[in-house]
């Protein structure tokens, strides 16, 4: 499952998702990072059965985290099927069946919102799911 955390560094350089696999010993795969002085922004995949333990730790250490068990949404009444999302995904999330109708494989997305930016009839959104 994926996991959106984020946190500030205003209390100091706690190194968050280190010690949240210490404390858990849950291994944590870091999907995508952007971290400067001040905040970070950290997309994560963990093992579904350890989902919790992992955000509960984390908002103990004071970040705030977002599960996301469908990272990308598409709105099929929207969507006419031109491929502009696959075209700009390097991570394949998207693909045409055999009917050529698109297809989202949203376990690969890492949340880069350029096949939203991309879509000409707005029929992709990022999932708000907490």
């Amino acid at each position: 499952m994926k996991l959106l955390v984020t946190f500030s560094r205003r209390e100091g350089r706690r190194p968050i998702i280190a010690q949240v696999v210490k404390d858990t010993g849950v291994l944590i795969n870091v999907v995508r990072a952007v971290i400067d002085s001040h905040e970070g922004e950290a997309l994560i995949d963990i093992p579904d059965d350890q989902c919790e333990i992992v955000r509960k730790r984390m908002a103990d250490l004071g970040a705030t985290v977002r599960i996301l068990e469908h990272a990308i949404i598409l709105d099929e009444e929207e969507c006419v099927d031109c491929g502009a999302c696959i075209s700009i995904c390097s991570q394949e999330v998207f693909s045409f069946d055999a009917a050529w109708k698109i297809v989202v494989n949203s376990v690969r997305c890492v949340l880069c919102g350029h096949c939203v930016t991309a879509c000409p009839h707005g029929a992709l959104t990022q999932s708000e799911e907490t």
